[in-house]
């Protein structure tokens, strides 16, 4: 028996492969399914089943693909009810593969279908589980997600997945290890672990939401407690996971289609399409296409695409670093961004060299900014997280995170000028241009972050959280 965790940092996601005398599983595949498909090839293993713990609403799945190019059945729990040929299990049903046993249990809670996957060893032992959202490690799945498909409040799916996790999940050896399907990073918790792997003795340990004599009550409120809005893109990877989609293939064949300055320039004002530029923020400073929104290749890429662009119909023009665009374009079909029209052919240096309109990012060293700036005088705005913000921050700054832009984008006054900042740069240098893509030049973006700002002797604090009002 073997068994191989696929994760993907992106994403913060965790795919798994397992092996047992000549036959395979997966469970929660990527879309891009070629690496899977070299893996039984290379170790000469039939695939049986794809299971899949949910419909995922964070990334768009592999089954689809999986199963019409191997034949394996795509196996979910119960209540799942597809628009493509699947299994909808019975609880504590139980699959074989080669000399192991895969038995669903049943967890709702996360969303109604979700199921937890325990693998039988060889010897009729309880191994391990692969928990999907149900359980992560530090944490558990966040119960607001199904509310409109289940009929039901936040709170009852909260009491639903309590349930699920005492009755099914709590009552297995302490040995056993439990494979989540995301770790930290994720939008489907909101304190999960680094650590990717663990027990449940471990989990039942350290878990706030596995306590001992933790009532129904409690668990509801702490696991609905602090809930940021889900990205407004997790309904329509949900859509994509239920009813299937465009073959990874065609879609790579589109966003792989290189354009030339001038077929760029046409397709961009002949289709209305968002240009994502994918380059590192320094670069971007320096210089871009006008009306580009950067959003770096180098970070959490996919989450911000989806956070910031949602309408996975979105048409999308790319720019990227030379020799990245496949990369791009594998990262954007993950959340279900298929509407590509093609990458610009020598990246932006060609546009450069065509001596095409150029725009740039008014941006400058922590140590300018400190000299600059006027504490209670001038707006300083930190895009940063409010757990960040409330950890230490610049005084009398503005706490205004990246993901909710297009809430307090509208409290800007155009006339007034204000500093910009997140930690590190990659996060203000989104901001930056969205803000120039919709007219705003009042601005200056702080190179290096809070990270650089840190180490001048601009006064922080931990103690005043600012006013969320601009005006």
């Amino acid at each position: 028996m073997q068994i191989e965790q696929i994760y993907t940092g992106c994403l913060a996601q965790g795919a798994y492969y397992i092996t047992s005398n000549g036959e395979a599983a997966i469970i929660d595949p990527l879309r891009e399914i070629q690496p899977y498909l070299d893996r039984l090839e290379r170790d000469q293993v039939k695939l049986k089943y794809i299971f899949e713990t949910h419909f995922h609403a964070d990334f768009v799945s592999g089954h689809v693909d999986l199963s019409k190019e191997t034949g394996a059945p795509i196996v979910y729990g119960p209540n799942a009810t597809c628009e493509f040929e699947c299994v909808s299990a019975f609880d504590s049903q139980e699959f074989a593969i080669g000399n192991i046993k895969i038995k669903v249990l049943h967890t709702p809670g996360h969303t109604m279908e979700s199921s937890t996957f325990l693998l039988i060893d060889e010897n009729g032992k309880d191994h391990a589980i692969f928990s999907g959202d149900t359980l992560f490690i530090g944490d558990v799945g966040r119960p607001d997600l199904a509310q409109k498909a289940a009929h039901m409040t936040q709170e009852q799916l909260a009491a639903t997945l309590y349930h699920s996790l005492r009755d099914k999940v709590m009552t297995l050896a302490d040995d056993v290890i439990v494979y989540p399907a995301h770790g930290a990073g994720s939008a489907c918790g909101k304190n999960m672990s680094k650590e990717t792997v663990s027990t449940i003795g471990d989990q039942k340990a350290t878990n706030y939401a596995l306590r001992a004599n933790m009532t129904e009550a409690e668990f509801v409120k702490e696991v609905t407690e602090g809930l940021l809005p889900p990205p407004a893109y997790f309904g329509m990877n949900v859509a994509m996971n239920k009813k299937g989609y465009e073959s990874f293939e065609n879609v790579l064949h589109l966003g792989m289609r290189a354009l030339s300055v001038i077929e760029f320039e046409a397709a961009a004002e002949e289709t209305g399409a968002l240009i994502l530029d994918t380059r590192k923020n320094t670069d971007f400073a320096k210089g871009f296409i006008p009306q580009s929104v950067n959003i770096g290749i180098d970070g959490d890429f996919a989450p911000w695409v989806g956070a910031l662009i949602a309408d996975v119909k979105q048409p999308i023009l790319i720019v990227s670093e030379v020799g990245q665009e496949e990369e791009t374009v594998t990262r954007l079909s993950r959340v279900g961004f298929d509407n590509l029209i093609g990458h610009l052919d020598g990246g932006f240096d060609a546009w450069a060299k065509a001596g095409k309109e150029i725009d740039t990012v008014n941006r400058i060293t922590a140590e300018q900014f400190s000299k600059e700036v006027k504490i209670g005088e001038s707006k300083v705005i930190d895009v940063r997280k409010e757990s960040e913000y409330c950890a230490e921050h610049v005084e009398e700054a503005f706490s205004k995170p990246l993901a909710s832009i297009n809430d307090w984008i509208k409290d800007i006054n155009p006339k007034e000028h204000f500093y910009l900042h997140c930690a590190g740069g990659y996060r203000s240098m989104i901001a930056a241009s969205i803000l120039e893509a919709r007219g705003f030049r009042n601005f200056t973006e702080i190179e290096g972050g809070f990270n650089a700002i840190a180490k001048t002797n601009l006064p922080k604090t931990d103690f005043v959280c600012q006013s969320k009002v601009l005006k």
